[in-house]
């Protein structure tokens, strides 16, 4: 049994209206077609875009947090090679005495 739609599918905007490097809206993750052909689409073809931003989301997400890790791990590097407590570090301040 089919379930019946009362309601008007909502767009995905939240109006933050511009596009980034490869085309999709920096606000609700939709390519320009997506955008301009919203009223266009069927209710299958709604659920099917906003099917898609969600998965672009999740995708940029993991992506901004696999960037913040590498940047934390260069960062730790750089603060534990500075850190470099070996041998040589330690012959040269510590003092032979004869």
């Amino acid at each position: 049994m089919e379930q019946l739609e009362f309601f008007e599918i909502p767009s995905p905007c939240i109006g933050v209206c511009q596009s980034d490097a490869r085309g999709y809206c920096m606000g609700c993750l939709r390519n320009r077609n997506e955008r301009f052909n919203w009223l266009e689409f069927s209710d299958a073809q709604k659920y099917d875009v906003i099917r898609l931003c969600k998965q672009r989301k999740r995708r940029r997400q993991l992506a901004f947090l696999k960037a913040k890790k590498a940047q934390l791990q260069d960062e730790r590097s750089k603060i534990n090679s500075n850190l470099d407590f070996g041998e040589e570090a330690l012959e040269a301040d510590v003092p032979v005495k004869d």
